[in-house]
């Protein structure tokens, strides 16, 4: 074996020893994990833009028969709008102030949208209004990807905040990347009770309309 070939293989041993090395260290598997936690918000959006494509629609069939409730559906329209005010980028998923701000707009959303649930109640016509009853089945859908998809958003961020956390992946993460952790949602304190809606002062309220307790 000539001593130019042997210094070629020497030279192709080192490099694919480094190679291993740097994957051991994090140096594909940090990215790895942030992008599939970065793909998963993209989810997430993507179901809070379909709840607020509905919301409008819902407020607009309701209105005409709800009467003095009409307070409720002003919550819900400045609700919405103020969720749909707030955008995040990925990079803001380590921003502990900005994602909690975004966070408490779509449960401040959530909750006004559970106020309307409970007019709805109070108003068995409703439902039998035309287009009515898929309008609420496509909100309920819409809110049930919701909570799937934060599931799904917190399992990914989890896996990249323990890899980043974790020898030997977290030089990689700290001298390469300067990776930071990522934020998760948090349960609503606010949705562990239901909505509570007196229409007991309100005129109009139809007879079968009873304060909350």
């Amino acid at each position: 074996m000539t001593s130019s070939l042997t210094a070629r293989i020497t030279r192709l041993a080192v490099v694919a020893v480094a190679a291993l090395g740097l994957a051991a260290c994090g140096i594909n598997s940090v990215p790895t994990k942030e992008e599939a936690a970065k793909a998963q918000w993209g989810q997430v959006e993507n179901a809070y833009q379909r709840r607020a494509d509905l919301i409008p629609n819902l407020v607009e069939t309701v209105k005409g028969s709800v009467g003095a409730e009409n307070q409720i559906l002003t919550n819900v329209t400045e609700a919405r709008a103020r969720a749909t005010s707030i955008n995040i980028t990925t990079d803001d998923l380590s921003n502990p102030e900005e994602f909690k701000k975004f966070s408490d707009a779509q449960n401040q959303l959530t909750q006004a949208m559970g106020q309307l649930r409970t007019i709805v109640e109070a108003y068995p016509e409703l439902k039998s209004q035309q287009g009515f009853p898929e309008l609420m089945d496509a909100i309920e859908g819409a809110e049930n990807r919701i909570q799937t998809e934060r599931q799904r958003y917190n399992e990914r961020a989890q896996e990249y905040n323990t890899e980043i956390r974790t020898f030997p992946s977290i030089m990689a993460a700290k001298i390469v990347y300067g990776a930071k952790p990522m934020e998760y949602f948090k349960a609503d304190e606010g949705a562990k009770e239901a909505p509570k809606v007196d229409f007991g002062g309100m005129a109009g309220a139809p007879s079968s309309a009873a304060p909350a307790k």
